[in-house]
């Protein structure tokens, strides 16, 4: 069907199916895919885009829910904030529901979507450390039924690509049955945008911690020497139990690595960091914390 905008005409194709939304986009390669439009329409309102052709994707039902296999939770990409925040959701995922309901006011949760915060990859997506830390990866739907799965670290990085005619159809996540955690800090009271935020997941397992803050940089950052060295110091076969000291020196351990002092000029002098990134830094110090701790207790 088309419609038509006062300044330009777009056609607007809906499809019911992942591969004939594939379709659609291998037939018109100009054509931009569109869910909540959350993230979209502030850019079309803005003047920073005006895409030729749309291909909605709200009637494909096979992404709007999650089934299990092989240990994971095999995500669609259409699941909404809030559907992810509810609590059969919790139960199952609890930091990607602790971050979906922490994605912004009602009608953001109502209208956004898992695959549209990976997608458009803004630096303070909610959904984005909480997916690093857990791992996951993401099934691509490209044409002629074709599916490749990367890890959502290499998309966000930019190491892998989505290529033309291609959408992520779904996200492979691993059910660790653990304690994970979510937490972010915003610049105001109430739902916002993130100055910095981090998810914390326990994998007892494998007698590991994995952490990412996100926000303060254009992709959710690991720190990982800082995981390995904090799973080393908790006593896995004693309720988790770490020494307060350890939680402290951990958060600075995440942040300094997140937020490293500058580089020595020649002369060995060091420029301090300015007082707003110190502050960044303790703020991120404080959420690795915090969610390590609530991790183990």
């Amino acid at each position: 069907m088309t419609t038509h905008a006062p300044q330009a005409a777009q056609a607007v194709t809906l499809p019911t199916t992942l591969d004939e939304a594939v379709a659609a986009l291998t037939a018109v390669p100009t054509a931009v895919p569109v869910a909540g439009g959350t993230d979209l329409m502030a850019a079309v309102n803005s003047g920073q885009l005006r895409p030729a052709a749309l291909v909605g994707l709200n009637r494909i039902s096979e992404i709007r829910g999650w089934q299990y296999q092989d240990g994971h939770a095999l995500l669609g990409a259409g699941l909404t904030h809030a559907r992810m925040g509810r609590p059969d959701f919790a139960a199952l995922i609890p930091a990607l529901a602790a971050a979906a309901r922490a994605a912004g006011p009602p009608h953001i949760r109502n209208a956004g979507t898992l695959g549209g915060n990976i997608a458009t990859a803004a630096p303070t997506g909610d959904a984005l450390p909480v997916l690093a830390a857990l791992e996951a990866t993401l099934i691509i739907a490209g044409p002629g039924g074709a599916r490749r799965e990367i890890p959502v670290s290499h998309l966000l990085a930019g190491m892998e690509m989505l290529r033309g005619g291609e959408l992520i159809g779904y996200v492979r996540v691993p059910l660790l049955h653990a304690p994970q955690v979510f937490l972010k800090a915003t610049g105001r009271t109430g739902p916002g945008r993130a100055v910095a935020s981090v998810a914390l997941v326990l994998d007892p397992a494998r007698r590991g911690v994995r952490c990412a803050v996100g926000a303060i940089a254009p992709m959710p950052l690991r720190p990982l020497e800082a995981e390995h060295w904090v799973a080393q110091l908790i006593d896995w076969d004693n309720n988790r139990a770490i020494v307060p000291e350890a939680l402290h020196a951990f958060g600075e351990y995440v942040a300094a690595a997140c937020i490293p002092d500058p580089v020595p000029a020649e002369d060995g002098s060091v420029t301090p960091l300015p007082p707003a990134v110190l502050h960044l830094r303790r703020t991120v110090a404080a959420l690795a914390r915090r969610a390590l701790g609530r991790a183990l207790s």
